[in-house]
Protein backbone atom coordinates (compact mmCIF):
# COMPACT_ATOMS: atom_id res chain seq x y z
CA UNK A 1 0.00 0.00 0.00
CA UNK A 2 3.00 1.81 0.15
CA UNK A 3 3.18 3.05 -3.22
CA UNK A 4 -0.72 3.68 -3.62
CA UNK A 5 -0.32 6.20 -0.69
CA UNK A 6 3.15 7.87 -1.94
CA UNK A 7 0.90 8.22 -5.25
CA UNK A 8 -1.73 9.97 -3.47
CA UNK A 9 0.54 11.84 -1.40
CA UNK A 10 3.04 13.14 -4.00
CA UNK A 11 1.56 15.92 -4.95
CA UNK A 12 1.68 19.86 -3.54
CA UNK A 13 -2.24 19.90 -2.51
CA UNK A 14 -2.78 18.15 0.77
CA UNK A 15 -5.92 15.98 -0.20
CA UNK A 16 -7.28 15.70 2.49
CA UNK A 17 -6.56 19.16 3.87
CA UNK A 18 -4.80 20.72 6.82
CA UNK A 19 -7.44 21.11 9.47
CA UNK A 20 -7.46 18.46 11.91
CA UNK A 21 -10.63 15.47 12.02
CA UNK A 22 -13.35 17.07 14.03
CA UNK A 23 -14.07 14.03 16.31
CA UNK A 24 -10.40 14.31 17.69
CA UNK A 25 -10.88 17.71 17.99
CA UNK A 26 -14.23 17.50 20.33
CA UNK A 27 -12.11 14.53 21.98
CA UNK A 28 -8.87 17.19 22.95
CA UNK A 29 -10.10 18.23 25.95
CA UNK A 30 -9.59 14.47 27.73
CA UNK A 31 -5.59 14.38 26.91
CA UNK A 32 -3.07 15.39 28.73
CA UNK A 33 -1.73 18.84 28.73
CA UNK A 34 1.82 17.89 27.26
CA UNK A 35 1.20 14.28 26.84
CA UNK A 36 3.10 11.94 24.51
CA UNK A 37 0.94 10.77 21.59
CA UNK A 38 1.15 8.44 18.47
CA UNK A 39 -0.69 8.95 15.14
CA UNK A 40 -0.55 6.02 13.49
CA UNK A 41 -1.11 6.44 9.67
CA UNK A 42 -1.14 10.21 9.83
CA UNK A 43 -0.87 10.47 6.29
CA UNK A 44 0.26 14.34 5.71
CA UNK A 45 -0.32 15.17 8.85
CA UNK A 46 -3.16 17.16 9.39
CA UNK A 47 -4.05 15.69 13.11
CA UNK A 48 -0.46 15.08 14.49
CA UNK A 49 0.05 18.88 14.12
CA UNK A 50 -2.46 20.30 15.36
CA UNK A 51 -1.80 18.21 18.33
CA UNK A 52 1.63 19.32 18.21
CA UNK A 53 0.47 23.06 18.03
CA UNK A 54 -1.40 22.03 21.33
CA UNK A 55 1.52 21.15 23.17
CA UNK A 56 1.40 17.44 22.89
CA UNK A 57 4.29 15.39 21.85
CA UNK A 58 3.88 13.90 18.78
CA UNK A 59 5.36 10.84 17.14
CA UNK A 60 3.65 10.14 13.67
CA UNK A 61 3.83 7.20 11.71
CA UNK A 62 3.34 6.28 8.46
CA UNK A 63 3.90 4.08 5.28
CA UNK A 64 4.35 6.69 2.75
CA UNK A 65 7.38 8.99 2.31
CA UNK A 66 5.18 10.97 0.56
CA UNK A 67 3.12 11.68 3.17
CA UNK A 68 5.99 11.98 5.92
CA UNK A 69 7.22 14.67 4.22
CA UNK A 70 4.03 16.99 4.09
CA UNK A 71 4.28 16.35 7.42
CA UNK A 72 7.36 17.43 8.31
CA UNK A 73 6.23 20.64 5.87
CA UNK A 74 3.10 21.52 7.62
CA UNK A 75 5.17 21.08 10.68
CA UNK A 76 7.37 23.55 9.64
CA UNK A 77 4.98 25.75 8.53
CA UNK A 78 2.85 25.86 11.70
CA UNK A 79 6.01 25.91 13.53
CA UNK A 80 5.44 22.71 15.76
CA UNK A 81 7.73 19.57 16.23
CA UNK A 82 6.95 16.73 15.34
CA UNK A 83 8.54 13.17 15.06
CA UNK A 84 7.85 11.13 11.94
CA UNK A 85 8.69 7.32 11.38
CA UNK A 86 8.73 5.59 8.17
CA UNK A 87 6.63 1.64 9.54
CA UNK A 88 5.00 -0.72 7.98
CA UNK A 89 2.17 -0.96 11.04
CA UNK A 90 1.29 -4.33 10.12
CA UNK A 91 5.11 -4.99 10.54
CA UNK A 92 6.13 -2.56 13.24
CA UNK A 93 7.31 -3.33 16.63
CA UNK A 94 5.02 -1.53 18.27
CA UNK A 95 5.84 0.69 21.56
CA UNK A 96 4.39 -0.65 24.63
CA UNK A 97 3.42 1.75 28.08
CA UNK A 98 4.89 4.49 26.20
CA UNK A 99 1.81 7.07 25.20
CA UNK A 100 -0.64 9.29 26.78
CA UNK A 101 -3.01 8.66 23.81
CA UNK A 102 -3.41 7.13 20.39
CA UNK A 103 -5.09 8.93 17.75
CA UNK A 104 -6.28 6.28 15.13
CA UNK A 105 -8.27 8.45 12.09
CA UNK A 106 -9.85 6.42 9.41
CA UNK A 107 -6.92 4.04 9.58
CA UNK A 108 -8.09 0.53 8.67
CA UNK A 109 -6.85 -3.11 8.69
CA UNK A 110 -7.88 -6.30 7.22
CA UNK A 111 -10.07 -8.42 9.43
CA UNK A 112 -7.55 -10.96 10.21
CA UNK A 113 -5.11 -8.07 11.19
CA UNK A 114 -7.13 -5.70 12.96
CA UNK A 115 -7.45 -7.23 16.36
CA UNK A 116 -3.63 -7.52 16.87
CA UNK A 117 -3.36 -4.11 15.43
CA UNK A 118 -6.10 -2.86 17.72
CA UNK A 119 -4.40 -4.79 21.00
CA UNK A 120 -0.71 -3.22 19.94
CA UNK A 121 -2.39 0.48 19.79
CA UNK A 122 -4.08 -0.35 23.74
CA UNK A 123 -0.62 -2.20 24.66
CA UNK A 124 1.17 1.32 23.27
CA UNK A 125 -0.90 3.41 26.08
CA UNK A 126 0.54 3.61 29.68
CA UNK A 127 -2.24 3.04 31.99
CA UNK A 128 -4.81 5.71 31.80
CA UNK A 129 -4.08 6.63 28.47
CA UNK A 130 -6.68 7.41 25.78
CA UNK A 131 -7.21 5.82 22.34
CA UNK A 132 -9.51 8.19 19.98
CA UNK A 133 -10.54 6.32 17.06
CA UNK A 134 -13.08 7.41 14.11
CA UNK A 135 -13.60 5.21 10.84
CA UNK A 136 -15.17 4.20 8.56
CA UNK A 137 -18.40 1.43 9.17
CA UNK A 138 -19.53 -0.85 6.12
CA UNK A 139 -22.29 1.03 5.03
CA UNK A 140 -19.80 3.39 3.72
CA UNK A 141 -19.99 1.12 0.75
CA UNK A 142 -23.05 2.70 0.00
CA UNK A 143 -21.75 6.46 -0.03
CA UNK A 144 -18.87 7.97 -2.21
CA UNK A 145 -16.97 10.42 0.70
CA UNK A 146 -13.95 8.23 0.83
CA UNK A 147 -12.70 5.44 2.69
CA UNK A 148 -11.98 1.99 1.95
CA UNK A 149 -14.18 0.29 -0.90
CA UNK A 150 -13.13 -3.27 0.22
CA UNK A 151 -16.12 -4.17 3.15
CA UNK A 152 -13.12 -6.52 4.76
CA UNK A 153 -11.39 -3.31 5.88
CA UNK A 154 -14.19 -1.19 7.30
CA UNK A 155 -15.42 -1.62 11.09
CA UNK A 156 -18.35 -1.87 13.07
CA UNK A 157 -19.17 -1.16 16.61
CA UNK A 158 -19.36 -5.15 17.59
CA UNK A 159 -15.77 -5.40 15.83
CA UNK A 160 -14.88 -2.35 18.39
CA UNK A 161 -16.40 -3.89 21.50
CA UNK A 162 -14.42 -7.18 21.08
CA UNK A 163 -11.35 -5.49 19.84
CA UNK A 164 -11.19 -2.97 22.79
CA UNK A 165 -12.94 -5.22 25.44
CA UNK A 166 -9.66 -5.65 27.74
CA UNK A 167 -10.08 -1.58 27.88
CA UNK A 168 -12.92 1.02 29.57
CA UNK A 169 -15.03 2.03 26.76
CA UNK A 170 -16.37 5.52 27.38
CA UNK A 171 -17.93 5.91 23.98
CA UNK A 172 -18.73 3.99 21.00
CA UNK A 173 -21.13 5.01 18.53
CA UNK A 174 -22.44 4.99 14.84
CA UNK A 175 -23.52 8.24 12.99
CA UNK A 176 -23.92 9.89 9.76
CA UNK A 177 -21.24 12.60 9.44
CA UNK A 178 -20.94 15.28 6.65
CA UNK A 179 -16.98 15.12 6.16
CA UNK A 180 -15.40 18.20 4.58
CA UNK A 181 -11.53 16.80 4.60
CA UNK A 182 -9.89 17.80 1.45
CA UNK A 183 -11.30 16.59 -2.18
CA UNK A 184 -11.23 12.54 -0.89
CA UNK A 185 -13.17 12.89 2.57
CA UNK A 186 -16.20 15.05 1.30
CA UNK A 187 -19.56 14.73 1.61
CA UNK A 188 -22.04 12.20 3.95
CA UNK A 189 -20.48 9.51 5.34
CA UNK A 190 -21.10 6.43 7.77
CA UNK A 191 -19.16 6.59 10.46
CA UNK A 192 -18.19 4.40 13.54
CA UNK A 193 -16.58 6.61 17.03
CA UNK A 194 -14.75 5.45 20.27
CA UNK A 195 -12.75 6.50 23.03
CA UNK A 196 -11.43 3.82 25.00
CA UNK A 197 -8.68 4.24 28.42
CA UNK A 198 -6.69 1.72 29.19
CA UNK A 199 -6.86 -0.03 32.55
Amino acid sequence: MSSFWDSRFGVDEYVYGTEPNAFLVAQAGGLVPGGRVLVPGDGEGRNGVWLAGRGMAVHSVDSSRAGLAKIERLARERKVAVETEWADLLAWDWPKGAYDAVASIFLHFPSAERPRIHAAMLDALKPGGLIVLEGFRPEQLGYDSGGPKDADLLVSTADLAKDFEAADILLLEECQAELDEGPFHRGPAAIVRMVARRR
